[in-house]
């Protein structure tokens, strides 16, 4: 059954009651939408069983304690960054969206990071780090600045061993070739690299003048929390406050949050994110100047052709008199042929129909003189068949007369024959109907005897 209700994932449905019931479909999708939208990205820990790993990549296993037990989804992309093997039996900590498999309706997790138990320690130093700097205003949207639409230069601070330098250095070429690039190296990870990337940044912030950056591009690619540790460092987060130029955050992936992100004038989700932001202005620009080449192209046809259409009425408007009255008796003239050969053709027509009306008149008038003598042969050939017909019912009926004559039973008695009956009147037809003594008449051809029946003989 459809729903006729709209359902959107940013409404709020509670305490309301629907006037048409929903479909399962449609229920199923609001539960999702709703515990997606209510829960926020959150760690559980728990004790793996159940693991399958699905010939795509994908794990699917349960995540139990003591008391309870949930389903938990981790996608092929988000499986293969796990830098170990989850097995059954082992407890971990999960960073999970709380969600809803519509399908079937069943509660679950989809996990978007794994990691050992006991890994839990850094993410509290973050989240204290965090609200640290959070109370300090270092995060304050009022205090983060606009990242220039057309940079004249980029500083990138990242390992240039790093794929992070590779990917922003293929999207910048591809997008924007004709930018330059400042590299201020450092490493994205071990010991020391914290404080390695605020030197770079910091020195990439007093040379901006010199180099004639604007902007600057803090990268690094995907991984675990320990591996990210780098820009989670509190020195590297006043080093990008302090930078003298707006600085874009392209660290991890699209999951990944760390403290530079926060404090960034801008977080994207990846390095080549980073990269898209700094040239969305020269990308953007390039498909606006083709946008204004059509509309100025079109604007420039419309133009000329307005112009042409009014030289074309200017032109008609310049005819002399005399060319105007010589086109005037030409049109006067094919006007009037055409008149003339319509005419024409109408008369063609009318004759044609008037003759053909007449010989179907012709045909069929009636021919009196023949229909007289076709009157006369059937009256003769009627009297010829009555006279003929009534010869022949005579006759028949002559010869119906004989025979009947013939089968009178006067006719019979008269060849000697008789009629006897008894008493009652019933023809005797055998000895066995009468008895001795009995009367009987019999009938003859002329007269009627009454006798007394002596004896019978069968």
């Amino acid at each position: 059954m459809q729903n006729d209700v709209s359902i959107t994932a940013g409404g709020d449905f509670e305490g309301r009651e629907f006037q048409r019931p929903l479909s399962v479909s449609a229920l199923n999708r609001l539960a999702r939408e709703t515990l997606e939208r209510r829960f926020p990205l959150l760690w559980v820990s728990g004790e793996i069983s159940n693991l399958t790993r699905a010939p795509s990549g994908h794990l699917y296993f349960t995540l139990k304690d003591e008391n309870a037990q949930v389903r938990c989804t981790m996608w092929r992309n988000r499986a293969q960054l796990l830098p170990f093997r989850p097995e059954n039996g082992m407890h971990v900590e999960a960073r999970v969206l709380v969600s809803l498999y519509e399908v079937r309706g069943d509660f679950q997790l989809s996990v978007e990071g794994l990691r050992q138990a006991g890994q839990g320690n850094l993410f509290e130093a973050f989240l204290r780090l965090k609200e640290k700097l959070a109370a300090e205003g270092l995060f304050d949207v009022a205090a983060k600045r606009e990242v220039p639409r057309y940079p004249r230069r980029i500083g990138v601070v990242t390992s240039p061993a790093a794929a992070a330098w590779r990917d922003v250095l293929a999207a910048l070429y591809r997008r924007a070739p004709q930018l330059e690039i400042v590299l201020y190296p450092a490493p994205v990870q071990g010991d020391g690299a914290g404080a390695r990337l605020a030197d770079a940044l910091l020195a990439a912030s007093a040379r901006a003048a010199g180099d004639g950056i604007d902007l600057v591009l803090l990268v690094r690619g995907g991984g675990s929390i320990e591996d990210l540790c780098a820009f989670n460092d509190e020195g590297l987060a006043r080093a990008i406050r302090a930078c003298a130029v707006p600085v874009i955050s392209g660290v991890g992936h699209e999951t990944d949050f760390t403290i530079a992100d926060f404090v960034a004038d801008v977080r994207a989700a990846t390095p080549t994110g980073a990269a898209e932001l700094a040239s969305a202005g020269f990308h953007a620009a390039e498909a606006r100047l083709a946008e204004l080449e059509r509309i100025l192209g079109g604007a420039m046809r419309r133009q000329l052709n307005s112009h042409a259409q009014r030289l074309d009425r200017a032109a008609l408007r310049l005819l002399h008199p005399r060319e105007r009255l010589q086109q005037a008796r030409e049109r006067h003239e094919r006007l009037a042929a055409r008149l003339s050969a319509a005419m024409h053709r109408r008369l063609e027509r009318l004759r044609a129909r008037q003759e053909i009306l007449r010989l179907r008149l012709t045909a069929r008038r009636p021919d009196l003189r023949r229909d007289m003598e076709r009157c006369a042969r059937a009256a003769s050939r009627l009297a010829q068949a009555r006279e003929m017909h009534l010869r022949l019912r005579t006759e028949r009926l002559a010869t119906l007369a004989a025979h009947l004559q013939h089968l009178a039973p006067q006719a019979v008695l008269a060849r000697g024959y008789s009629i006897t009956r008894d008493a009652e009147g019933r023809i005797l037809r055998s000895a066995d109907d009468t008895a001795a003594g009995a009367e009987v008449s019999v009938e003859l051809a002329s007269g009627r005897l009454h006798a007394i029946v002596n004896s019978t003989e069968a």
